[in-house]
């Protein structure tokens, strides 16, 4: 490789492809500082967005002030992408474009395509729902109906965004009103992964969309077992024929509303499964014996308010005795270093970045069942 093409460069060259691969955490509200931490694994504070809430004025009983509440929560780093190659793989490049050609390309791409892939995962947290589980969106009606889940459920019209596997993505790119989106003035619609916006909601396709695979299997009724309370976390199931387990992201439909399995359960025992933990809490008291529906497998295609999820990023320190060049840019931090492996005495270049996401406000997305 050329010596006059240093760490730094190759740095400041990947950073703005990688924004470029980068859908859903560019959809989001992002999280970042120039504080340093050590690595994978580290805590940190973060502020939630503040959620306002618009009323009628009541000219008899005036005004209602509402608190603004800022409150924080803890996320984790737990996620470290990285991309590695041997020094002596790309000492054929003699200039900054072969090298784009031989690695920042390619591992930019790489890394993008494993943060969406992680940061699409959320979906298991979302229990407000929209469409058929099995059926892929594919009409304008389709996309109505997701907004009228959204206004239901009082999502803030602003900045409103969904992500769509490729099916639907190919199915809605075949819509006249996309398709013939640049007679209005704008091509964005026919480029990289926007499909364009339609009743206020600006649509992407990502490859690393979630299919969702239940957990359980019941060719007979599902029902309660006992009596719940309005506000509980945990329920009780059982069946006649109940056999597997609830996963994380499994969705049950109880009285008329969808709960999220937060986390997988033990399995089935004698057709009941004891402990299930569910969002949001129970909606209202539940006799014993009420029916559960248990919705399929599934696309989680996602449509949500950027305030809903959060992508949190910090640079990573600097290893000692190598050399190594870190680089920001609107919420997104990457890494570059070249170091020698001394096990296999060899050279490494690395490009990785530190990030989490969390969940900030289920209630502002919709899980789009395909």
């Amino acid at each position: 490789m050329n010596q006059l093409i240093t760490i730094k460069e190759i740095a400041r060259q990947a950073l703005p492809r990688l924004m470029e691969n980068l859908v859903f955490p560019n959809l989001i509200h992002k999280d970042f500082s120039q504080d340093f931490v050590n690595g994978k694994g580290d805590k940190i504070q973060v502020r939630k967005p503040v959620v306002l809430s618009a009323e009628d004025f009541d000219q008899t009983g005036g005004i209602k002030p509402q608190d603004i509440e800022e409150t924080s929560v803890e996320v984790t780093l737990d996620k470290l992408a990285t991309v590695d190659v041997e020094f002596t793989a790309l000492q054929s490049a003699t200039s900054i474009d072969d090298l784009n050609r031989l690695f920042i390309e390619p591992a930019a791409a790489a890394l993008a395509q494993k943060i969406n892939a992680d940061g699409l995962e959320l979906y298991k947290d979302i229990y407000n729902t929209a469409l058929t589980a099995g059926t892929t969106p594919s009409t304008l009606e389709d996309l109505s109906k997701v907004r009228k889940a959204m206004n239901e459920e009082k999502v803030p019209v602003a900045g409103r965004k969904a992500v769509w596997d490729t099916e639907a993505d190919a199915s809605f790119t075949t819509i006249d009103a996309i398709v013939n989106a640049e007679k209005s003035g704008s091509t964005k619609a026919l480029r990289e992964g926007s499909i364009g916006r339609i009743f206020g909601l600006d649509n992407y396709m990502s490859q690393s969309v979630k299919k969702h695979t239940t957990g359980i299997t019941a060719s007979a009724a599902v029902k309660t077992n006992g009596a719940l309370t309005k506000g509980a976390d945990k329920i009780s199931i059982d069946g006649t024929t109940l056999t597997g387990k609830l996963v994380k992201g499994d969705l049950l439909t109880i009285g008329g509303n969808t709960y999220t399995v937060t986390k997988d359960t033990e399995e089935a025992a004698n057709n009941a499964i004891a402990e299930v933990c569910i969002s949001p809490n129970l909606a209202e008291d539940t006799k014993d014996n009420t029916a559960v529906t248990l919705v399929a497998s599934h696309t989680a295609n996602l449509a949500f308010n950027p305030m809903a999820f959060a992508f949190v990023t910090r640079p990573l320190a600097t290893p000692s005795g190598v050399e190594s060049y870190v680089t920001s840019y609107n919420g997104i931090t990457l890494r570059v270093v070249k170091g020698y492996d001394m096990k296999y005495k060899k050279d490494i270049i690395s490009m990785d970045v530190l990030y989490g996401y969390k969940t900030m406000y289920p209630s502002l997305a919709v899980r789009v069942l395909g």
